[in-house]
This record gives C-alpha cells, sequence and structure tokens, in this order.
C-alpha cells in the first residue's frame, strides 16, 4: 500500500491558515487587499494531475484553470425529506466567502498538482463527509469541488458526473482552508430570490433577512439527526447525496 508522509511546518500551517481567513464571507469585497502569506506555489506544480484532468474531462478543467469567480458554500449529505436548497444534491449549510487569487492558487497548486498529495491506488476505511463546496465559474458554466474532513478527500463534480479522490497526504492543508472558512460563514441567501446576479448568497436588506431566516429554518431541524445518520455508515469513497 502506497502511503506518502507530508511534511509541513507549523509557520507553514499557520500560513495557510491565514489564507484561508482572508476570504470570509464577511470581507468578500475586499479580498485583494490582504499582504500575500509566506506559503508560495511550487513552481514544479503548476499542470493539473494527468489522473485528474482524464477523470474529469476538457471541459470541468477548463472551469478551473481558467476559472474567473469562485465561492465558497458550507455543503451537508441531504436527508430525503430536506425541501431547502440544494448544490449538487447536497444541502446547503452557509456561505463561506468568494475566494481569493492566492487562496485559488493554493488550492489548485497543493491539492490538484501537487503528485504527493494525492493516493490514487490506496483506499481509506472512512465515509467522506461533504463540509465545504467550491465553484469554479467561467462565464455561466462552472465546476465544483467539494472538501471532506475527517475523511480527507476531494469530489469534482461536473455535468452529472462525479470523481472523487483520496486527499490523505494533503489533510493538514485541507483543514487549514476548511476550519477559518466554515468559522465565517454566513446564512445562505438564494440570489435567484433576491434577484441578484451574482450567487454571493448574502441577504441585502432587513426583509431579505427576514425571508432568508424563513427559508432556511428546515435545514436546522435536521442537522442533529444527519450527523448521527452519517456516523452509523463507513466506507471511503460512498459519498451519499440524497
Amino acid at each position: 500500500m502506497l502511503r506518502f508522509l507530508l511534511i509541513i511546518t507549523l509557520s507553514t500551517i499557520l500560513s495557510f491558515s491565514a489564507l484561508a481567513q482572508e476570504t470570509s464571507a464577511s470581507d468578500e469585497n475586499n479580498t485583494n487587499e490582504k499582504p500575500v502569506p509566506a506559503w508560495q506555489p511550487n513552481p514544479e506544480h503548476n499542470t493539473v494531475l494527468e489522473e485528474i484532468s482524464s477523470a474529469i474531462g476538457d471541459s470541468a478543467l477548463n472551469n478551473i484553470v481558467n476559472s474567473e469567480q469562485v465561492f465558497c458554500y458550507q455543503i451537508a449529505s441531504k436527508p430525503e425529506n430536506y425541501t431547502g436548497y440544494t448544490l449538487d444534491g447536497m444541502a446547503i449549510v452557509g456561505f463561506c466567502g468568494i475566494i481569493n487569487p492566492n487562496l485559488q492558487t493554493l488550492i489548485k497548486s497543493e491539492l490538484l498538482m501537487n503528485p504527493d498529495n494525492i493516493l490514487f491506488d490506496v483506499t481509506e476505511n472512512c465515509m467522506i463527509r461533504p463540509q465545504i463546496m467550491l465553484r469554479f465559474v467561467r462565464g455561466i458554466d462552472s465546476t465544483d469541488i467539494l472538501l471532506s474532513s475527517p475523511c480527507h478527500a476531494l469530489a469534482i463534480f461536473y455535468g452529472g458526473k462525479i470523481s472523487a479522490f483520496n486527499a490523505k497526504p494533503a489533510a493538514q492543508i485541507i483543514d487549514a482552508v476548511i476550519d477559518p472558512l466554515i468559522k465565517n460563514k454566513v446564512e445562505f441567501a438564494s440570489p435567484a430570490l433576491f434577484n441578484q446576479l451574482l450567487p454571493i448568497g448574502v441577504a441585502q436588506t432587513e426583509e431579505q433577512k427576514a425571508l432568508q431566516t424563513k427559508r432556511n429554518e428546515p435545514i436546522k431541524n435536521w442537522q442533529k439527526a444527519q450527523k448521527a445518520e452519517e456516523a452509523r455508515k463507513s466506507g471511503w469513497n460512498k459519498l451519499k447525496s440524497n
């Protein structure tokens, strides 16, 4: 069984965490004003791994590589009786910001281009638990990347197809990205409901906030039961979305 040992210093992890914190839902309009952290991408990791690109196809890959905007959503597995907002068949728990260019580069370089961070021939005895979904938008097309923890994985969604990959060696990177994004998430607000052109998922007025709270009530009623259900499941790469 092939295993990689990912060695990351504490200072590097803090840099990852600080980078993720730059793009929270509360400062989405100022994502380019923060200083660049100490982390720098490895120039050798500049091409999406062949195993990933061949699995997802050219169109999905083009949205990721040439994305014009990247949105972050906190998501969870959707129970049968859930009637709220969904993304790729999963419940939207909240909106966690617009991902800035520096964090985009980190995610692409470390999770899609670094051969040491993905295991293509090894599975883990754990259940993929959705945490955040990153929507890479180009024009009106988009590709979604799900990050999972503590069963560390990434899954790519495009055109009704799902490609899942074991990202256990990148566990510290994934957690350093996920944790601050979830910490700073806000309640999701439907852009269509508010006649917004950009899917930022943030209520703009008191009336919108009141409507948003009402529409989000169902998700608060089943989250505890949903977590209990997930705890009874086992088996890596069994991503349940409905």
